[in-house]
């Protein structure tokens, strides 16, 4: 089995080192966000008591009508999103913006009580992305940095396959230059993604260093990198086990690490 190198580095918020985006996932903040409704996580609650119980929608802003707007999930769905003064508006690294900054094209994740029959989330909290940055992240995916879940592992030939939050099949391979590290899940927890600008959602590098062999199928990775001979190189991959991402006393960790690694970004 081929050898490669695992270094040390200082904890820090590894998506920081990413364009931002999701989620939103982790969503990632990527294509638009990786957009789905979901239970806000128990993890996110102990952080961010005002949130608990709710809902969040994470998607595409397609329309913007005075005090609400109009959110497209990945699975076509549309959702009304109603602010009011007391509804948190942000972007970047948590900037206050108003409703009318919001742009058609924008990712978005809102976060409030969900009304399921008229398809109406009553919002506390709104992060927006510029539909640039978004349209960004979509297209360095696979190019400049990997994300998702590893479906599989072939040691052998230093490979593994990852699902990506666009739910694109992705080999990656690896070489000398790679470094691997374990991760934990940052401020919010609700998967490995950041939502746009990076909010209460982040995978953090805990400084742990590991080797291929310790990755499984199921972790969530995420890593920078370049494509060499065809094929997504990493320089350093972060990986988070399902289960295992949070510091004691932070929470359980988050429920939905599947498929759409909640949440980036379609």
């Amino acid at each position: 089995m081929r050898q490669f190198r695992s270094a040390r580095a200082p904890r820090i918020p590894f998506f920081k080192a990413l364009p931002t985006l999701a989620t939103a996932s982790l969503g990632i903040l990527l294509a638009a966000p990786v957009l789905h409704a979901q239970d806000a996580s128990d993890a996110q609650s102990a952080r961010r008591g005002q949130f608990a119980g709710m809902q969040r929608i994470q998607g595409e802003v397609t329309a913007v009508n005075g005090a609400n707007l109009t959110v497209k999930a990945d699975d076509g769905s549309t959702y009304q999103i109603v602010t009011t003064d007391n509804t948190r508006v942000m972007k970047g690294r948590g900037n206050t913006i108003k409703v009318a900054d919001i742009k058609v094209g924008d990712g978005a994740m809102a976060a409030g009580n969900l009304d399921a029959a008229t398809k109406t989330l009553h919002a506390a909290m709104f992060f927006d992305v510029d539909a640039a940055q978004v349209k960004a992240m979509r297209d360095n995916l696979g190019k400049t940095y990997i994300a998702g879940k590893v479906t599989a592992i072939d040691i052998d030939n230093a490979k593994m396959t990852v699902e990506r939050p666009d739910h694109v099949a992705q080999t990656i391979a690896f070489d000398e230059t790679t470094s691997f590290k374990r991760g934990r899940l940052g401020r919010g927890g609700a998967g490995m993604f950041a939502p746009p600008g990076g909010g209460d959602q982040a995978m953090a590098d805990t400084g742990e260093s590991i080797t291929l062999a310790d990755v499984k199928v199921g972790d969530q990775i995420a890593g920078q990198g370049a494509v060499k001979s065809g094929t997504f190189t990493p320089t350093q991959l972060t990986v988070m086990t399902p289960g295992q991402g949070r510091r004691r006393g932070e929470g359980a960790a988050p429920s939905g690490t599947g498929s759409t690694p909640p949440a980036p970004p379609q």
